[in-house]
């Protein structure tokens, strides 16, 4: 697809809006993506890192690799997911310290509604999505009541895990970090530039969506029901 430089300001404009939505626990990145258009193009593009793709990279052939992998795209979305999350840390975390209670229920309605948007397109319950749904449900409440550890390779899997909810939408990736208890452990990471801390958690963050973004695409095409039943219950129980 060719593109402008007005295009690619645009697309930097709607990874804002993505980073905005991730950065507050409850809201999606995925749903913004959703929303404003990309959403298809955003999954194709970082299904292409791959072997296939890699190997332009490691073999000299850079301009095959980032037209393989539909570069200017991700950077453009990248760039202004950057900026957003940069921009918005203090501010959230901020808001999290002086007025909780009010932030944390207009999280907890954020939430609420995701898991009815996300519910509702289950097409069918049955002896397959009901216990899917239950599942997800003791998961998150049990994520919930944990104590999380805090070492680095806790980290780099908090990258991991949270990054997959930028595809999905209906699920934050700070809501994420909010239910393995280590929300403001990352912001006051982003905040301080804690370079060792910020680079494990990205490092976790490539693995997981260059990863798990086959996984979910697999999932959600062949077990559309199931997949939806899980996350459904998933949300519902982290209301804890």
């Amino acid at each position: 697809m060719e593109r402008g430089l007005k295009d690619y300001a645009l697309l930097m404009l709607k990874g804002v809006g993505m980073g905005a939505a991730d950065v507050v626990p409850g809201v999606s990145g995925g749903t913004i993506a959703f929303i404003v258009g990309i959403y298809d193009e955003l999954i194709d593009s970082i299904k292409s890192i791959n072997g296939k793709s890699l190997k332009l990279f490691f073999t000299g052939k850079w301009g095959a690799f980032w037209k393989a992998i539909n570069g200017n795209f991700l950077i453009s979305i990248v760039a202004g997911i950057a900026v957003s999350v940069f921009s918005l840390a203090k501010v959230i975390t901020w808001l999290l310290t002086d007025h909780p209670v009010m932030v944390w229920a207009f999280f907890f309605g954020l939430v609420l509604a995701s898991t009815w948007f996300v519910g509702k397109d289950i097409k069918e319950w049955n002896k397959k999505t009901i216990p899917a749904f239950i599942i997800g449900v003791a998961v998150a409440y049990y994520i919930t009541v944990a104590t999380p550890p805090s070492n680095l390779f806790f980290i780099f899997l908090c990258g991991a895990i949270a990054i997959c909810a930028m595809i999905l939408p209906g699920i934050s990736g700070s809501f994420i970090l909010v239910l393995l208890g280590k929300y403001f452990y990352i912001m006051e990471a982003v905040k301080t530039f804690d370079i060792a801390t910020l680079l494990v958690f990205l490092a976790g963050a490539c693995i997981g969506i260059t990863t798990f973004s086959r996984v979910l695409s697999y999932a959600l095409k062949n077990f559309r029901n199931i997949t939806l039943a899980v996350l459904t219950g998933f949300m519902l129980g982290s209301l804890n």
